[in-house]
């Protein structure tokens, strides 16, 4: 029988005296009355929403998408339920970054990008599938919990992909040993092994240490890294905090910041090309980095200055009239007619968003940035500084066990040392070397960090190992360096950076926020190294959507730290 209304009159007072409703209700109107909003009720809304239940997660989409070069990479997406609704809260793309180098050959980008195809198909489904289902009903706040849980989840997914392999390693060996009775198989598996070392036994082979095996990515990796950041973003949001306080907070335990330092951007300007005509090989990126009196803003606004004149300077004598084809082909574009056409090198843009040009010498680049900066009156050391990415581990001939710096001049670790001491002195406005040594040649980084230690920054960027081997007990696992550049790609989690800030910091070593090569329009990297507290962040150059992007986020949150009388 249907209850009386009596009865369901009562029931409904008791679950809302249960609630406290009636009591809330009164609280409310008592403090709104003398305010009188604008929006009464939206005032109401916002009362009682301090009371609502914590929005929790309720799905995850992953899917595929392009990054900055086209190459496919995961966007994940987190849905959450808020006050009874499911709402999309933010999303993230990951960046990618490939081993491959750029000149190898056709067969190893075609294997590259296939892995990077599967890896990303892998991954999606992880966080359409395991994850979603994994992290339902978790507070995006709780980032540290969901952390401990996708680090589980991959030590599964390795540990079953090892015990794959050593399955298919057993039933080949089975294989092997019934075909062993044919003499031509016999021979096969010691020629197969011969091939490899092979190519690299020779006298100068056994002075310098070999190079470590690359550490292989777990195909679906990026699922991992693409919702541990995903989830900061969201607990951010759902906090109303920008996402570079959200993570502050995280790491130093929900003390808020007084004050926050802003990292210094490296600027990459040229990214030398290493084919010929060109000779020099040793430079990768050349890179400005503004004095830390100046704000961001100018410091930006002088790099761009600097560009411009640069690119002048790059144009060939002669060029002021318009190509006769050129002048054709533009009939009727009379606005054309006095314009110097920008010389063929100057339109190529690097996929790091800088100007790529081809030099003969090492002196080459740095003399060019000094008459730039000389013919707008500035000096380099005191307006402006210069970094250089030498990226050496690209540079190593195994076979002679030497560095080729330039075409067909080769030096020895040691001779290395002594050029970047002699680099330096000529050059005192060098104030950092990325990359100057192979991560193997530990000695010859102790050398140079005891020459140049006071003078310059030896940074290790491809020198460091992957992040999830950075870290082996409370030790970091880097040559000796004056620190590190850390990519947030593949498994990384925000949790890791945070702890092995602390320890680089702990350290004495200073972190550095790096841009991968496949770089994607997310900005979240820049609230990761103002919220970390990096020392510089390294995004590549002033060009490309995906790059300025990030500029553009760095210029804003100095904008809101200088308003909000945070920033140092």
């Amino acid at each position: 029988p249907a209850m009386e209304p009596g009865g369901r009159r009562r029931e409904a007072a008791e679950y809302y005296r249960a609630h406290r409703v009636p009591q809330r209700m009164e609280e409310a109107l008592n403090a709104l009355f003398p305010l009188r909003p604008a929006d009464l009720y939206g005032e109401l809304a916002n009362y009682f929403s301090k009371f609502s239940k914590a929005p929790v997660i309720c799905k995850l989409v992953g899917r595929k998408v392009l990054d900055g070069v086209g190459q496919p990479t995961l966007e994940v997406e987190i849905h959450c339920r808020v006050k009874n609704y499911e709402k999309r809260i933010c999303s993230t793309v990951m960046s990618s970054h490939s081993q491959i180098p750029e000149n190898a050959l056709p067969e190893t980008t075609e294997a590259d990008e296939k892995e990077r195809n599967d890896s990303v198909s892998t991954a999606v489904e992880w966080v359409n599938e395991s994850l979603n289902v994994m992290l339902r009903d978790l507070k995006p706040t709780d980032q540290y919990i969901v952390d401990k849980m996708l680090g589980e989840y991959f030590t599964k997914q390795v540990e079953e992909k090892q015990e794959i392999q050593k399955q298919e390693e057993e039933e080949a060996e089975a294989t092997l040993a019934l075909t062993s009775c044919t003499p031509s198989a016999t021979a096969l598996p010691g020629k197969k092994k011969a091939t490899k070392p092979g190519k690299k036994v020779s006298v100068a082979e056994r002075t310098i240490p070999p190079a470590e095996p690359v550490e292989s990515v777990l195909c679906g990796s990026l699922a991992i890294g693409g919702t541990s950041l995903a989830i900061a973003k969201a607990g951010a949001t759902i906090s109303h905090v920008p996402l570079y306080l959200h993570i502050a907070l995280l790491k130093h335990d929900q003390d808020s910041p007084k004050e926050m330092i802003l990292p210094l951007p490296m600027v990459t300007l040229l990214n030398s090309e290493k084919i010929s005509p060109a000779k020099l090989k040793l430079v990768k990126e050349v890179m400005l980095i503004p004095p830390v009196q100046l704000s961001l803003k100018q410091g930006i606004e002088r790099v761009l200055d600097i560009q411009k004149e640069v690119m002048r300077l790059l144009e060939p004598p002669g060029k002021a009239q318009p190509d006769p084809q050129l002048a054709d082909s533009k009939k009727g574009k009379a606005h054309n007619a006095g314009k110097k056409a920008p010389p063929r090198a100057l339109k190529r843009i690097s996929h790091l968003g800088c100007l790529i040009t081809g030099c003969d010498n090492l002196e080459q680049p740095l003399l060019l940035m000094q008459t730039a900066c000389n013919n707008i009156g500035l000096e380099l050391g005191t307006d402006m500084y210069l970094a250089i990415n030498c990226a050496a581990h690209e540079l190593m001939d195994y076979v002679k066990g030497k560095y080729e710096i330039l075409t067909g001049m080769f030096k020895s670790p040691d001779e290395m040392v002594d050029m970047y001491v002699e680099l330096i002195n000529k050059f005192p406005f060098i104030i950092a070397l990325i990359d100057p040594l192979r991560k193997e040649d530990r000695q010859q980084w102790n050398n140079v960090c005891r020459a140049l230690g006071s003078k310059c920054y030896l940074i290790a960027e491809d020198a460091a190992t992957y992040i999830s081997k950075l870290k082996i007990g409370q030790n970091i696992n880097i040559p000796t360096c004056s620190g590190v550049v850390l990519k947030y790609i593949n498994q990384t989690k925000v949790s890791d950076l945070i702890e092995l800030t602390g320890l680089l910091e702990g350290q004495r070593h200073i972190t550095i926020l790096g841009s991968p090569d496949g770089e994607s329009s997310d900005d979240s990297l820049v609230d990761l190294a103002v919220g970390l507290g990096a020392r510089f962040v390294k995004l590549g150059g002033l060009s490309r959507g995906e790059r300025v992007t990030k500029y553009n986020r760095l210029l804003a949150i100095e904008e809101e730290l200088a308003e909000n009388r945070t920033l140092r």
